[in-house]
């Protein structure tokens, strides 16, 4: 059963049914990552309002689907730029990103099985780990990117394949 925990937690967001919001200093300058970026956004800000409509569980299972197919969608589209630049640090890169997936999918199977799970609390933390990883790790291999432009070593026809 899904369960909400503090309904004052989500009054006092002043955009109401937003959580997150995409801002450009998460931008990578890579058109590609950036509007699937924006997309994990729209879809994190779904499962978020899912957990505002008194919690239907078949709406929040749907909503949390789309983000677990969107989130392996992505991250498959990122890895395959990261090798196809050589970034060096792409193993700890894909690292993370199977980290998150094991995570999120064992959430699904949790509260698939019927076992405690509060969706505010999930919803919250998927928020932090993407967007904590997009201003931090992703931002590192696109200062990569950058520098490699700069020194001639990389072109946009590499980067967009």
């Amino acid at each position: 059963m899904i369960t909400k925990i503090n309904a004052l937690d989500d009054a006092l967001r002043p955009d109401s049914g937003q959580i997150v919001t995409w801002d450009e200093k998460l931008s990578t300058g890579i058109e590609l990552i950036d509007s699937q970026h924006k997309e994990l956004v729209e879809l994190t800000n779904k499962l978020y309002q899912s957990c505002l409509s008194g919690h239907d569980d078949a709406v929040f299972k749907e909503a949390m689907g789309r983000m677990v197919n969107y989130v392996k969608f992505h991250f498959g589209a990122e890895q395959q730029l990261l090798e196809r630049i050589h970034y060096p640090a792409y193993p700890d890169h894909k690292r993370q990103h199977d980290t998150l997936v094991k995570e999120i999918l064992d959430a699904v199977k949790a509260a698939g099985e019927g076992k405690s799970f509060v969706a505010n609390n999930f919803v919250r933390t998927l928020k932090e780990w993407i967007f904590g990883h997009i201003a931090f790790t992703d931002r590192q291999y696109a200062l990569y990117v950058t520098e490699q432009k700069r020194k001639g070593l990389l072109t946009d026809a590499q980067i967009n394949g």
